[in-house]
Formats: C-alpha cells, sequence, structure tokens
C-alpha cells in the first residue's frame, strides 16, 4: 500500500526569520528533522508532499488539495490548544492525520488538566495549585520545596534553575517572573525529589503498547537538576540517557505510563514523563501527544533505538497505527469524519 503523505510541521528557520525568538520557537522543527521524517517516509514506499504550518495547509485544503494522509507534527504558535489546531482543520475536511485528536491535543498541552484527570482516576501525580495571577500566591497550600514552571508550554520552556522553590518569598517572585514572560498560567506543584523517567508508547487504545523508558540525568556541570529548555537543547553535554534497568521499578514506571496514556486516549505514539516521589513511587509530571521526532536528538526516537528500533521503524509504526485506525490499510480512503477515530 502507498499513501500520498502530506507532511505539516512547524520549521523554526521560518519563525525565526519572521522575527520570533529563539525561546519562542523552541519546540518547532529544524530542516534536519524534516527531511529525516520525509526521507523514512519515503523508504517506507510512500509519496511525500511537504505541506508547511497550519496556515499552508489551510490555503492548500480551501483551494482543493488533498492527499490520503497527513503526517502531522505542527505545534502550533499561540493559545493554550494550539497543537489541536491542525487536527481541527483536518476532521473539518475530512482527512486522515497520525497523532492525537484535538480534544487530546489541547487537553496535554495544559498540564493541569492532564494532571485533574490523571488524579480522578487514581493515578500518581504531585499535589499542584495554578496560579493565575498575583493574588492567587495567598491560596498555595502544598509542602515545600515546590517546582513551577508554565502551565502549557513544552520542551521545558521556563525551566531553569529558579524553578525549584524553597519558600514563599522565591514562589512570589518566580510566578511573578514566568506569568509576565509566559502571559498564561503557573502550574506550582510539590517537588518530586527522585529519578526521572520518560516513556514512549506506540498504538491506540487497548492495543497501546510501551516501547520503552529512558532514565534523564543531568550530566556533570548541568546547569540545573531538572529537564530544563537549555538542557534540552545541548543534550549532547548536559544530559546522559539511560536504558531503565528491568525489574520492578521498570514495571510499575511502564505500568503508570500505559494507563495515563490509555486514559487520555493518545493515538499512534506519545510520551510520558515521570519522576519518583520521596517514597520512591513513580508519579506522572507530563503527557506529550506531539513527541519530537529529530532522528537522534529527540527522546522518543532514543527510546525506539534502544530498544532495536531503527527510525524508519518508528516512524513506519505511527503510519501504520494511523492507517489501521482510519482504515487505510484495507486500501480504500477513509470516509469523512475519520480523523475523529
Amino acid at each position: 500500500m502507498s499513501l500520498a503523505v502530506g507532511m505539516v510541521y512547524d520549521l523554526r528557520r521560518d519563525y525565526l526569520a519572521q522575527g520570533y525568538s529563539a525561546e519562542q520557537v523552541a519546540e518547532f522543527d529544524s530542516e534536519e528533522t524534516i527531511e529525516a521524517l520525509a526521507e523514512a517516509i519515503r523508504t517506507l514506499g510512500h509519496r511525500v508532499e511537504r505541506i508547511g504550518n497550519a496556515l499552508a495547509l489551510a490555503k492548500r485544503l480551501v483551494s482543493g488539495d488533498r492527499c490520503d494522509l497527513v503526517f502531522n507534527f505542527a505545534e502550533g504558535l499561540t493559545g493554550r490548544s494550539r497543537e489541536a489546531q491542525v487536527p481541527a482543520l483536518l476532521e473539518a475536511y475530512g482527512i486522515g492525520y497520525t497523532f492525537s485528536d484535538p480534544l487530546v491535543c489541547a487537553l496535554t498541552l495544559d498540564k493541569a488538566m492532564t494532571k485533574r484527570l490523571a488524579r480522578s482516576a487514581g493515578l500518581a501525580t504531585p499535589r499542584f495549585h495554578v496560579v493565575e495571577c498575583e493574588e492567587d500566591l495567598s491560596a498555595v497550600d502544598l509542602a515545600y520545596p515546590l517546582f513551577a514552571k508554565p502551565v502549557a508550554e513544552g520542551t521545558g520552556k521556563g525551566i531553569d534553575g529558579r524553578s525549584r522553590i524553597e519558600g514563599p518569598r522565591e514562589l512570589g517572585e518566580v510566578c511573578r517572573r514566568l506569568l509576565t514572560r509566559f502571559a498564561q498560567p503557573v502550574l506550582v506543584e510539590e517537588y518530586l525529589p527522585g529519578r526521572e523517567f520518560t516513556t514512549g508508547v506506540l498504538g491506540c487504545g487497548r492495543a497501546a503498547r510501551v516501547l520503552g523508558t529512558l532514565e534523564i540525568r543531568p550530566a556533570p556541570g548541568a546547569p540545573t537538576a531538572d529537564y530544563s529548555c537549555e538542557m534540552k537543547e545541548r543534550c549532547e553535554h548536559l544530559v546522559e540517557y539511560r536504558p531503565l534497568e528491568h525489574g520492578d521499578l521498570r514495571r510499575e514506571v511502564e505500568h503508570l505510563a500505559l494507563a495515563a496514556y490509555r486514559l487520555l486516549e493518545l493515538r499512534d505514539a506519545g510520551r510520558v514523563d515521570m519522576r519518583l516521589d520521596r517514597e520512591g513511587k513513580p508519579a506522572l509530571l507530563e503527557v506529550n501527544a506531539l513527541p519530537g521526532l529529530h532522528p537522534m536528538h529527540s527522546d522518543l526516537p532514543m527510546i525506539a533505538r534502544q530498544e532495536g528500533m531503527s527510525f524508519v521503524q518508528l516512524v513506519g509504526a505511527i503510519l501504520d497505527s494511523a492507517a489501521t485506525r482510519l482504515g487505510l490499510d484495507r486500501g480504500h480512503a477513509a470516509p469523512r469524519g475519520a480523523g475523529r477515530g
């Protein structure tokens, strides 16, 4: 089965050329990532057409251009529902796509909403409070140390050596700075002091399966003990990635990851970030419905590589999951609205 696959993405250099800052476009992709994905899709026997961002997609849809499937990894630029913009457009036109639907993309980008659902289902996650304005600081009733970050950012944006908070004065200073800098609420949660992990999951629903788990450790000389934007950008020098050894801890970590993935109804592939609490038990930090896909530096491809899966095989697994979900593996076009499945 050969498909016409359109690629929708945000290219970092395009936004830098428009005057956006490096921090504003930190989640966006490099030309290297986009070309690697295009080559992987071609290697799998499909035809590739690079479309570009959500606005470019909208123009193509209005003009009548169509493809069999969209490989969507566009993060969007503004708003807490920005990752939902491309899936929503595609659903309006009845075109199938990879990864999660608009509801899940919007929900998982908002870390507080993710944690509320996880907590309601009995999944372990640190206690938290959302600070929307300075007046909310007096209502924070959590045990120090705390950790603060923007409620709807990825790639470690807003996280640095000041994110861990030891007392009320620091809490006010950090929250005021983040509220001003990112113009969105701040998630404040009880700090998890233990080891940090990220687990990759593939597939949908009951068929979803754990791919593997990486442990993330700051390298000697790293600027912070927490996985910040700077550390992700310079991961070759500042981060040590290790496979989590097999045993009871790995089973606990991956059980939590798979439960969160299924609870939140992610599709095709995703990543779940966790950390150990004071008792050494895993607790949920974040869920990523649009995981990074740089073949060498992004966490999901690194997990795949450690488990013996090549980058082409990983891309193939994502496409196969989407094609099966949409009925494209049976050799016919997906029906209108099939993107919701």
